[in-house]
């Protein structure tokens, strides 16, 4: 604080806050009240017809706004419109860097999808528990606006529009990229998602490639007119991570590997190919890409490619060696443990979690963009899976996977009904083996999986989930319907394990919700 300010000013400003809040940004205008970002209007983005939805979003008091959208979904506004109106108030105040706001707006796409998920009457749950995130994050962090307007800069012509891009970005250089990409975004959205990838894909931290990708799929929410506003978030979060980590070789081995083995394979191909070599080739390949370092995974992941095999099978299997860090996870030691995230747990930001997420984006990407960017976006699947494991790498290879065999052995019905029971039982309690197995058993029992996806849901909708439960229930349910026959249980046996590991910590917002809504 100012050392000069008064403690009355300071007072003031905060009742000025607490009014503007109150009574919504354009009455406050006309009381001469308006928020600090209006100081500066010439800059500032404006969304339309929208606007005044996106300003319900970050204005309204965090204790008003659960039956602020209730109003809302009873007076008829879609359930898009609102998640729209949501991602661009996150994309405005935020711009990409702010960690609970990313994660929150990483969320959104899942969210939506959950909820074409449920009955009419609740699909509005999954939503209303995101967008209380949304807003609350908005308050509590408070301060000036991150994205603004920007002007197009000037691209070289004699060069690539994406590696323009990523050039800006390793010179640290904020107002280049953002001026880059805007002369960039003045194009097709699907290019310009192209162009970014160049530049998301000098690191394969989790949030670099997930954000990405969330942000592309709003696009479907929230209008391909602002793809701008939207991927720009992930411009920006490239350049601070420039400036916010050192640089080494294990830290920069994309920018060496990538141009190695497109020459060493000449990739990309000219078309995709078409080989499904079946069920060995792709657990053999899950096995190497698990086991392996970095490098070797991601060699093996091009050699595949260049051999011509269908670049859903060599998805698939990275898939199945991310799922394999959840499976085999002994939970996390003392030293990680963190509130909401004890010792033992699996959920939230666990090592798997992430992998699994990631390598998700990468394979959604794969298919939106053009051939070089999708050969890229599988071998860093593929080298970001086995990076992952380094951090406990020998111990994830000698950890077995689950179910473990104790816990199987003990599953003794073969009732459907019964076993739903038990596995909901099991998550409430928190035993992770013990829902991991009867769900294997399930599974192994031929079962239908929409019960116990629908058991998932309903947890993924009313616990918390330490910000990455919408997001990984909704990659386990893409990846199982991706996934063959022979190897898809294993990706809701993660589920239910990852959900017995967060049970039992309410979403603050949910409850209200749900009372609310059935008023």
């Amino acid at each position: 604080m100012d050392a000069t300010r008064t403690r009355r000013g300071f007072l003031g400003d905060v009742g000025r806050g607490m009014l503007v809040a109150s009574v919504g940004f354009g009455t406050a205008s006309d009381m001469g009240l308006a928020p600090a970002w209006a100081d500066d209007e010439g800059g500032r983005l404006d969304f339309g017809a929208l606007e005044p939805l996106v300003a319900l979003m970050q204005e309204t008091p965090v204790s008003a706004i659960v039956p602020t959208l209730v109003e809302q979904v009873r007076a008829g506004v879609e359930l898009k419109r609102l998640v729209a109106a949501a991602a661009l108030a996150n994309a405005r105040t935020f711009g990409g860097e702010d960690y609970v706001g990313f994660h929150t707006l990483m969320a959104l796409p899942p969210a939506y999808a959950m909820a074409h998920e449920l009955p009419e009457g609740r699909r509005a749950l999954p939503i209303i528990k995101v967008l209380y995130r949304n807003t609350n994050r908005i308050h509590e962090r408070g301060g000036p606006e991150v994205l603004r307007r920007v002007e197009p800069g000037v691209l070289p012509a004699d060069q690539d529009p994406g590696e323009s891009l990523r050039d800006a970005v390793r010179r640290k250089d904020m107002a280049g990229a953002e001026g880059a990409f805007a002369a960039i975004a003045a194009g097709p959205p699907d290019q310009a998602f192209d162009s970014l990838l160049v530049a998301v894909e000098d690191h394969t931290e989790v949030h670099r490639v997930v954000l990405p990708y969330r942000a592309w799929e709003l696009l479907d929410v929230v209008g391909r007119d602002q793809a701008h506003t939207m991927l720009r978030q992930s411009v920006r979060y490239c350049v601070k991570s420039e400036r916010e980590r050192g640089h080494a070789a294990e830290v920069d081995g994309p920018r060496a590997i990538l141009p190695r083995l497109f020459d060493q394979y000449r990739l990309p191909r000219t078309s995709p190919g078409g080989k499904r070599p079946g069920d060995d080739w792709v657990a053999s390949m899950c096995k190497t890409i698990f086991e392996s370092g970095p490098a070797t995974a991601a060699d093996a992941v091009a050699a595949a490619l260049a051999d011509g095999i269908d670049p859903d099978e060599i998805g698939e299997a990275i898939s199945l060696a991310a799922n394999q860090l959840v499976l085999r996870d002994a939970g996390r030691p003392e030293r990680w443990a963190a509130p909401g995230k004890p010792p033992g747990s699996v959920h939230g930001d666990s090592i798997g979690v992430h992998a699994s997420d990631a390598v998700n984006a990468w394979r959604n990407m794969a298919r939106a963009v053009g051939p070089r960017n999708a050969a890229a976006c599988l071998i860093l699947a593929g080298y970001e899976v086995a990076r992952d494991r380094q951090s406990r790498a020998a111990e994830f290879l000698a950890w077995a996977p689950r179910p473990l065999a104790e816990y199987l052995d003990s599953v003794k019905t073969t009732d459907p009904t019964t076993m739903l029971a038990e596995i909901d039982q099991a998550i409430r309690s928190n035993r992770q083996e013990t829902a991991a197995a009867l769900v294997h058993a399930y599974g192994a029992l031929g079962h239908d999986p929409e019960p116990v996806f629908a058991r998932m849901l309903a947890f993924a909708v009313s616990e918390d989930g330490a910000l990455h439960g919408e997001k990984y229930y909704r990659t386990v349910r893409e990846e199982f319907a991706s996934t063959r026959p022979a190897f898809r249980w294993r990706q809701l046996v993660a589920l239910a394990r990852v959900t017995a590991s967060e049970c039992g910590r309410p979403a603050p917002g949910v409850a209200e919700a749900e009372e609310r809504l059935s008023a």
